[in-house]
């Protein structure tokens, strides 16, 4: 039978309680994570395009660490985003995560008219390797 597992770091408690998800799962041998956005702890839109998208990423990286693994161990990562014109902008600060170019993930990116709140930009939807 699979494992399976909730991932949900400190920080990130607030959001399991309240709306009901586990930021990340671990299931067999992948970690899932659901879609992170530019939040900060107090669910807060964090203002301004590069730092909304640092703040997705390190939202990210909560649930990975949490769950033991790096952004090498991400195999998949799916992005939503508001304006695809930011692209640019957005591929730059992904670039500082994922800095080893023999890991990099498969990547889909999507354009949406809206995501969960109002004034977000972005989220970040992540699957990632466990170790044996």
């Amino acid at each position: 039978m699979p494992r399976r597992e909730s991932v949900v770091p400190q920080s990130m408690k607030s959001i399991h309680e309240r709306f009901r998800y586990s930021p990340g799962v671990k299931a067999g041998p992948f970690l899932y994570i659901a879609g992170q956005v530019g939040r900060d702890e107090n669910l807060n839109v964090v203002e301004g395009k590069e730092a909304q998208f640092v703040q997705a990423f390190e939202n990210v990286k909560k649930v990975l660490t949490t769950a033991g693994v790096t952004f090498d161990d991400v195999v998949e990562m799916v992005t939503y985003h508001t304006d695809m014109r930011d692209l640019s902008l957005f591929m730059q600060v992904k670039d500082r995560y994922f800095t080893n170019l023999e890991r990099l993930p498969t990547w889909t990116g999507i354009g949406t008219t809206a995501l969960a709140m109002p004034g977000l930009l972005v989220e970040i939807k992540c699957t990632a390797l466990l170790p044996d």
